[in-house]
């Protein structure tokens, strides 16, 4: 029996779906205090993850989204930037470029994303070239046909290949520069096509034994993208891996959230299943372009007491 087989029958990977879904909607029925909603609602801003991932992008768009991502409210020095901006492989340097000196880090999507439907030799390659050109962060996608057909081996040996590409990418990277460079590997698992909560707790399980530094739920193409039941089952799958390894792994719902009040149901979850070492962009993100604007406007009428209309926001 392989390693990772043996690991996965060591464990419980049973959830109950009813249980999942009635406690992540106590959770997100939770209000939130005045004070302590602007506090939340300025941290949600600093964990997003600004994404354009179409066919139409250009360096026109990617400068547009990049300089919303360094000052998402220009003139309010209260607000703060957002954790990162994930664009196309071909997009990575005007990116840097853009954002350079700011803090916001650029996250590349790789391994042929959104499908995952590439020969491994591929995948690495692209993997590389991602970093080469300056991304931060790989946002990789995992097989999921060979996941359901039960090869969790090859999941494995894949992801665990695409990190050690990323370590080895980064030192090399290191020694050139002069300046250390670590990128980190998140592994989305594309919930929407696992179909039961069992696999998506069977998929986290492996993902992080074989070294991503986040699990994301979403790719942003399939439906449905991330929601609350199946982040929990995830976030219980970090918090049973600190436990049994000691190892501290991010998380990063992607898709489908779109307003403050999602997106403070999502913080309300993460404190209550990991607790507030994990409140930090370093190990939670929220994949959600669309809900920037509207945690905005949410500060604006705390501020207030009246909402601006969304024609004062920008829509990059």
């Amino acid at each position: 029996m392989s390693k990772v087989l043996s690991y996965l029958n060591s464990i419980n990977l049973s959830v109950d779906e009813i249980g999942a879904k009635e406690r992540a909607a106590m959770l997100a029925s939770r209000s939130i205090k005045t004070e302590s909603k602007m506090h939340a609602l300025k941290l949600a801003i600093s964990m997003i993850d600004l994404t354009t991932l179409e066919g139409k992008d250009s360096e026109g768009k990617v400068i547009a989204m990049c300089r919303k991502a360094i000052s998402p409210k220009p003139g309010d020095s209260s607000i703060p930037h957002v954790a990162a901006v994930c664009v196309y492989p071909n997009l990575i340097r005007i990116a840097k470029q853009t954002v350079e000196g700011s803090g916001v880090k650029v996250a590349s999507v790789a391994t042929s994303f959104p499908s995952g439907q590439y020969p491994l030799k591929i995948k690495l390659e692209d993997t590389k070239r991602a970093i080469f050109d300056g991304a931060d962060e790989i946002d990789m996608v995992i097989s999921r046909g060979e996941f359901l057909e039960g090869n969790y081996d090859f999941v494995f040996d894949e992801i665990k290949q695409i990190k050690e590409c990323c370590v080895i990418s980064s030192e090399a990277l290191s020694q050139k520069s002069g300046k250390r460079v670590d990128v980190h590997l998140k592994v989305i698992l594309e919930t929407g096509e696992l179909e039961t909560f069992d696999n998506v707790r069977r998929a986290s399980f492996i993902a992080m034994m074989a070294g991503a530094d986040f699990i994301k739920t979403s790719t942003g193409k399939v439906q449905p993208a991330a929601t609350l039941p199946v982040t929990l089952v995830m976030l219980e799958a970090i918090r049973d891996f600190y436990d049994d390894t000691g190892k501290i792994i991010g998380m990063k719902p992607a898709g489908g959230i779109k307003t403050s009040k999602d997106a403070i149901a999502y913080l309300v979850l993460v404190n209550e299943t990991l607790g507030v070492k994990w409140l930090t962009p370093d190990l939670f993100r929220l994949g959600a372009s669309s809900v920037l604007n509207d945690i905005l406007m949410q500060i604006e009428k705390q501020k207030s007491g009246y909402y601006q209309s969304a024609d004062y926001f920008t829509n990059d």
